[in-house]
């Protein structure tokens, strides 16, 4: 029932900007996480940024100063605003979630349920 629906990936020149956005559909618990991944060819799938239904943030290392993940309760989205842009931030991005019980869990997972990606490609 849950699906998750990438948007905003393409082609960006080193130090641009693109904002990623996932749309869940089919959510029928209030505590979950979203996430970002990240993949590209030959390397290991990389947690970018979390948020949970509670407001936590999580930031991944890649992350930290240029991307930033937000939610819009009212549109019922949540965002990745990805800014100054390198050639090593290209792969496949997926959004990612899944449901949480109390207050023990990982941002690493395990994600039940995952969209299709979206490639996101920054020339030099």
């Amino acid at each position: 029932q849950v699906q998750l629906a990438e948007s905003g990936g393409g082609f960006v020149q080193a130090g641009g900007s693109l904002r990623l956005s996932c749309a869940p559909s089919g959510v029928t618990s209030s505590k979950y996480v979203i996430s970002w991944f990240r993949q590209a060819p030959g390397r290991e799938r990389e947690l970018v940024a979390g948020i949970s239904s509670r407001g936590q943030i999580f930031n991944g290392d890649s992350a930290l100063g240029r991307f930033t993940i937000s939610r819009d309760n009212a549109k019922n989205l949540v965002f990745l605003q990805m800014n100054s842009l390198k050639p090593e931030d290209t792969a496949v991005y997926y959004c990612a979630g899944m449901y949480v019980a109390g207050s023990v869990w990982s941002w690493d997972g395990p994600y039940d349920y995952w969209g299709q990606g979206t490639q996101v490609t920054v020339s030099s």
